[in-house]
């Protein structure tokens, strides 16, 4: 999830998700299968007993559905004939008015069935996205390192939509299928067994044409899947990072990624469009042939005396109810089979444990001084390639420490460490001598504070991104952090002051101003540790002495540690520590190590220098 990630060329990106998701190995798909069914299951648990009512809800919905070919066959052959003869229509009249009643009750159960399913299906799927939201927040900084936002937001709002298909309209669909093709062919053979096994003759070739379909289909809807996560993936990726797309010129070359993997996801649909253009028509075709047989051979037993017209035409009418589910079955399967595969990939993702979790007893800190000690830590991002190969450090309560040294030192990752982003590989970080991995998560984020160098803004007003770490926060404190850091001056002179809305990721505020509001941010805050990751590194010279104002009050009496290149933030440090790959080869007093001469002093010389 990163921005500078965007301009660069993301083809090899579509690759590693469809990986991710696609060819699995056999166990590990089988695995998957059964987190979606549990995951399935654990949605619809609390709803059992109200699924069992709209399951008879439905029965008697298509029993009284299928009822009605049967009154029209007593209507014809026992409610008209007395009528013809000159004698009473009190028969036709208690046959219609059983059909009014049957065809209400199914209007009725139907509309029942429909709110009901309906106020569910709403339900399972809030829920559904609420632990998809909840989960992503409890996932560690490594896992969002490399699940990337196009993956989040698919599995967010694609991979749930299809589900809500199949809640909407799959299992309806395919319940009411399944009850009207057999109880069409049991009635059909209770009118006449004769007729009945002759329309049978068809079901063999429907069974083998829905095999086929739902054989194919399932491999084609789940390259459908993917296609639409990697449209999806590319899509937010580049309007993400568009700021570094448009200055590399690279709208051509992502524009290509994109038709690319456009053209791929029109091609996988085209195939299964052509699965229903073959599917359907052999099913229509196959009903058709079949309604002809039975209208030739029923209209010679009617003619033989040997079957009335009424049953011939509750033949007809009930061929056309059995052919006409194979429809929503085609549509199950397109639905189902979408559904199926968001759903492994949700089940996935939330089967997905946090490196990063707290004690079964968490230790509770209280009174924290902001005394921090490293005790010999070995930490590596990839296994045997160590970016802290044995770190032991000591920090005292109120100090400011400057981490310094070249890209790829360790300082970024002893921030991560120290903020409990990552866990050591072995070792203990240690606040007030409790070690980060007793305390409970909420809590130490409550001690430990870190401000990083992208100041992210969220949408909404200033005063809002102020109170983020504080929600309680009255605006009399909102205001005194402002005026604490120095950004009251600037957001006094904006039209609306404190409302003013920063629009998004605070494009309306400058970079010294963003940096500003995230310093009131963690004074509001007021942690016993303060942790800035490259604070000034963004700004200008004129943005950057401001900066340096309000960092005196933000660092005053709490621990804090700075990492910088600019050696200007450091100059507020009380110590520095010049680190080269994850070892600390110089610590002392910046004027002291200035007159040192050592490696400090190296890179002071070489700032003054780009100075003038």
């Amino acid at each position: 999830m990163s921005d500078g990630t965007a301009g660069v060329d993301t083809g090899w990106r579509g690759k590693a998700v469809a990986a991710d998701d696609e060819n699995l190995p056999i166990d590990e798909s089988i695995s998957r299968r059964r987190e979606a069914r549990s995951l399935l299951g654990s949605l619809l648990r609390p709803y059992t007993s109200v699924v069992a009512v709209l399951a008879v809800v439905v029965v008697v919905e298509n029993a009284a559905r299928l009822s009605v070919p049967l009154l029209v066959q007593r209507g014809i052959d026992h409610g008209i004939p007395p009528i013809v003869a000159g004698g009473t229509a009190r028969e036709l009249f208690l046959i219609l008015a059983a059909l009014c009643g049957v065809v209400a009750l199914q209007a009725t159960s139907r509309m029942y069935f429909l709110r009901r399913s309906g106020r569910i299906g709403q339900e399972i799927l809030i829920e559904l996205r609420r632990r998809l939201f909840r989960h992503f927040q409890r996932l560690d900084v490594a896992f969002h390192d490399r699940y990337t936002s196009g993956r989040v937001v698919a599995r967010s709002t694609n991979d749930v939509d299809a589900i809500q298909d199949m809640l909407a309209t799959g299992f309806d669909g395919l319940i009411t299928a399944v009850l009207t093709m057999f109880g069409t062919a049991v009635l059909l053979v209770v009118l006449d067994w004769r007729l009945g096994l002759a329309c049978l003759c068809a079901f063999p070739v429907l069974v083998a044409l829905t095999w086929w379909f739902r054989s194919e289909s399932s491999r084609t809807y789940l390259k459908v899947r993917e296609a639409a996560a990697l449209v999806i993936v590319q899509f937010v990726e580049t309007m993400t990072g568009i700021k570094a797309v448009q200055a590399y010129n690279r709208e051509p070359r992502n524009q290509e990624i994109f038709e690319g993997v456009a053209d791929q996801y029109k091609s996988i649909n085209e195939r299964a469009f052509k699965l229903l253009a073959v599917f359907m028509p052999a099913v229509r075709l196959t009903g058709n042939l079949t309604t002809g047989a039975v209208l030739l051979y029923g209209g010679y037993l009617v003619l033989e005396d040997q079957m009335t017209l009424g049953t011939l035409t509750a033949f007809l009418l009930y061929l056309r109810i059995f052919f006409e589910p194979m429809q929503e079955i085609s549509q199950f399967f397109n639905t189902f089979q979408s559904a199926s595969a968001a759903l492994e990939k949700i089940a996935g993702v939330l089967a997905q444990d946090p490196d990063i979790t707290d004690p079964e007893h968490p230790v509770r800190l209280t009174d924290v001084k902001g005394h921090i000690t490293f005790d010999d830590v070995h930490f590596s991002y990839v296994p045997d390639r160590p970016v802290l190969p044995s770190l032991t450090l000591d920090i005292p309560a109120g100090q400011t420490v400057a981490l310094v040294g070249t890209t790829g030192a360790g300082k970024t990752t002893i921030a991560k460490l120290l903020a409990r982003f990552y866990d050591p590989v072995s070792g203990a970080v240690t606040l007030d001598g409790t070690d980060l991995r007793d305390v409970a998560q909420a809590d130490l984020r409550t001690h430990v504070v870190m401000v990083t160098q992208e100041n992210f803004m969220f949408e909404g007003t200033i005063a809002d991104n102020i109170r983020f770490g504080r929600p309680s926060a009255t605006d009399a404190e909102v205001r005194e952090a402002a005026i604490a850091v120095g950004a009251d001056r600037f957001i006094d002179a904006l039209p609306e002051g404190y409302l003013t809305d920063v629009a998004k990721r605070g494009g309306r505020l400058s970079a010294g101003q963003r940096q500003l509001i995230a310093f009131a941010r963690a004074f509001l805050a007021d942690p016993a540790v303060l942790i800035l990751d490259e604070a000034t590194s963004s700004l200008d010279i004129p943005s950057e002495r401001m900066v340096q104002r309000a960092l005196a009050t933000v660092l005053a009496d709490r621990t804090a540690v700075v990492i910088a290149h600019r050696l200007s933030t450091v100059q507020i440090a009380d110590r520095v520590l010049v680190l080269e790959h994850g070892e600390v080869v110089e610590d002392g007093p910046p004027d002291e190590l200035i007159d040192a001469g050592g490696r400090f002093a190296a890179l002071h010389r070489a700032w003054i220098e780009s100075l003038a």
